[in-house]
């Protein structure tokens, strides 16, 4: 195969990806604003982002690319390079959130029932959501990508990495008045599940995926102008 073929060929495989990442996002931002207008609590990092909105004139959507801003920076010095879909996640994310609520679409219902309803959808629909944008191989989003950077930099379980991430989170979070009550724990409780079922049923595998950095997009881009060898550790589905 001539080199220019091959540059295009993996050109077309990263923009055929580009559909199930963006569906992902759609799907994330949607299941946090479901767990938000449920109106019971939310996430460790939902209540962080909210907080922020009660002391800050940011929307919600606006909170979350802020932080996860910070965090993309902040993993890169602890040795993580991000891929095009954690910069791409950051920013799409907040801003689907953002554009959804200004649909004003969810409300949040009036019984008690309805509500953990609602919350218990928005798990799903996020689990989904993650699962989407991982199936991408294009970069994990910032905050998976904080706890990856931290296991390897402190050699210490992810269980308590994660928890602890959260744990400050949520604190924080409080601390600014963001939402907690009995939403918060079944979020906590129940992401995982969630997580694992839509891998399941989607048949992707976490532990054997290998996701696109920034460094092999660049490689990439390189090569369609030197035409040079792209890298090989690019996926091709």
């Amino acid at each position: 195969m001539r080199m220019g073929n091959l540059v295009k060929k993996q050109w077309l495989n990263l923009v055929s990806k580009l559909p199930t990442l963006f569906i992902g996002f759609v799907l994330c931002a949607l299941g946090l604003l479901m767990m938000r207008d449920a109106g019971l609590g939310m996430n460790p990092w939902g209540v962080f982002h909210m907080g922020l909105t009660n002391h800050t004139p940011i929307t919600f959507g606006q909170a979350t690319q802020i932080v996860g801003l910070v965090i993309l920076v902040s993993s890169v010095f602890l040795g993580i390079i991000p891929g095009i879909g954690s910069i791409l996640n950051m920013f799409f994310v907040g801003f689907f959130v953002d554009v959804i609520d200004g649909l004003g679409v969810i409300n949040t219902p009036n019984s008690l029932m309805a509500k953990l309803g609602l919350l218990l959808l928005g798990v799903l629909v996020l689990g989904w959501g993650t699962y989407f944008y991982l199936r991408a191989q294009l970069g994990a989003g910032p905050r998976d990508g904080l706890m990856e950077g931290l296991v390897k930099k402190l050699k210490k379980p992810v269980s308590i990495i994660r928890g602890s991430i959260e744990f400050m989170a949520l604190s924080i979070g409080y601390l600014l008045g963001g939402p907690v009550g009995i939403g918060t724990l079944i979020t906590a409780t129940t992401i995982g599940f969630a997580l694992q079922m839509a891998f399941k049923v989607g048949k992707y595998d976490a532990k054997q995926s290998t996701h696109m950095s920034c460094v092999e997009f660049y490689q990439l881009v390189k090569a369609t102008f030197s035409q040079k060898k792209p890298a090989a550790n690019i996926n091709q589905d």
